[in-house]
């Protein structure tokens, strides 16, 4: 029964931090602009760039899930007001998304087109971060591993479910910029646009049910004390 609901926590986490970190990480949308600013790379340096760039995503991905809660709650920050805080920046992400998707993606053009030195730091810098997996990303992220459960199967089922999310991203990430010019022939600025659009109110949804959590958490105590 424990294995079996250690298990099914996985599962739940896996398709919540999926969906959430595919809609802000948006590796389709993301792989047009790719293909734009290393357009004067050759084919060879473009895979080596997607391989570093899916390899560092994982990496801050995975920290951000893993330690950003537990670094936060050590300078004093409870859980409740991470998933309020974390909701409210899921929120507000999303919402930014629906409104104007075109600002955010000019603004990453301009950060992706920042100079680097050579192919390894471009990967780091600006290509991974911040133009993968940016602050907003890192937010996510903090704010799906504050919505973990308090211990036990559950919670261990929740962090492999959510680190097994991040590695897929990391995977789509990879794939989608080695086969940037596939993707910008079969998916095209307009059909990306509307994929991101649906993905931004799905995160929508995500940030308020993580702030919802949290309020939970606030007033709930204080409402059991009120009825006694």
């Amino acid at each position: 029964m424990t294995s079996y609901i250690g298990a099914e926590a996985a599962v739940a986490s896996f398709l919540l931090a999926l969906s959430t970190l595919f809609s802000i990480v948006n590796p389709i949308g993301a792989a047009l602009i790719f293909a734009q600013v290393t357009a004067e790379n050759s084919h060879a340096e473009r895979l080596e760039l997607a391989r570093r760039i899916g390899f560092y995503a994982a990496l801050i991905m995975v920290a951000a899930l893993w330690a950003g809660a537990p670094i936060l709650n050590f300078f004093g920050v409870s859980l409740a007001a991470l998933r309020i805080a974390g909701g409210l920046v899921v929120g507000a992400s999303a919402w930014t998304l629906l409104r104007a998707p075109e600002a955010r993606e000019a603004r990453k053009q301009a950060e992706a087109k920042e100079p680097a030195g050579n192919l390894a730091e471009l990967a780091f810098f600006p290509l991974t971060l911040p133009f993968t997996t940016g602050p907003g990303t890192i937010a996510v992220a903090v704010a799906l591993g504050s919505n973990r459960p308090s211990g036990g199967p559950d919670a261990v089922g929740f962090f492999v479910g959510a680190s097994l999310a991040a590695l897929v991203i990391a995977g789509m990430v990879r794939l989608t910029y080695g086969s940037a010019d596939r993707v910008v022939s079969l998916i095209g600025p307009v059909r990306a646009r509307v994929l991101g659009r649906l993905s931004a109110f799905l995160l929508l949804c995500v940030g308020t049910q993580i702030f919802v959590n949290g309020v939970v958490d606030v007033l709930g105590p204080l409402l059991a004390q009120g009825r006694r």
